[in-house]
């Protein structure tokens, strides 16, 4: 028998994460799995996946306002030049989870940024390209079937890091693929796996399987 589903009282099977919280049930309906294009909101998602790390998503999600007032809108042509007193300001921030390595970390990560977008032709291509621009489509009906990494993410977690991001192992990348719609891991029972599968990438929809790829 299928585990991994949740029956809510709309009548509707979800993926069983984000339980029956009404904030992480809204993520999971309206965010997670929908492709995301746009690159500032892509190195947000990327910053806070980063900042997830050993902690749940829900921790990040119920701070993210926080983290978007902290690091001002998340525009990483003024993160990129925060110095010592910006950092020692944010790890007295109690809006955002107060990690000096991280923290520190996404000042490199917006330099990082910036240097691909000024080389071209922008961050979100340089994403996607991994996936040639089209999302992969899981077809787990099991919470036990879905991948936490695989070779696409572990090919773009090196290559972030040689472009000078940090927190970007294989592992967060690809939790950060599955929420920007890179792969659509939905389980298949879910209300939202069908409907996601519908949506396009930048060079069309998907067309290949996700955690075997």
């Amino acid at each position: 028998m299928a585990t991994g589903l949740i029956s809510h009282p709309d009548g509707h099977d979800r993926c069983w994460w984000p339980g029956l919280d009404p904030l992480y049930v809204a993520y999971h309906d309206t965010e997670w799995g929908v492709p995301e294009l746009d690159d500032r909101a892509l190195f947000e998602k990327l910053i806070l996946d980063g900042f997830q790390a050993g902690l749940s998503w829900i921790t990040i999600l119920r701070r993210r306002d926080g983290f978007r007032r902290a690091f001002r809108g998340f525009e990483p042509e003024i993160i990129a030049r925060f110095g010592e007193a910006e950092v020692e300001a944010l790890m007295a921030d109690s809006g955002i989870i107060r990690n000096r390595a991280k923290i520190v970390g996404t000042v490199r990560s917006a330099r990082a940024y910036l240097a691909i977008q000024e080389r071209g032709p922008g961050f979100s291509a340089f994403l996607w390209d991994f996936v040639d621009g089209r999302p992969l489509q899981g077809s787990a009906r099991d919470r036990a079937d879905i991948a936490t990494e695989t070779e696409v993410s572990r090919r773009l977690s090196k290559a972030l890091k040689a472009e000078g991001f940090g927190f970007c192992g294989p592992t967060i990348v690809y939790a950060f693929m599955q929420a920007v719609g890179m792969v659509n891991d939905h389980l298949v029972g879910c209300c939202r796996h069908a409907p996601c599968a519908a949506l396009p990438g930048p060079r069309g929809h998907a067309a290949r399987s996700g955690p075997a790829a």
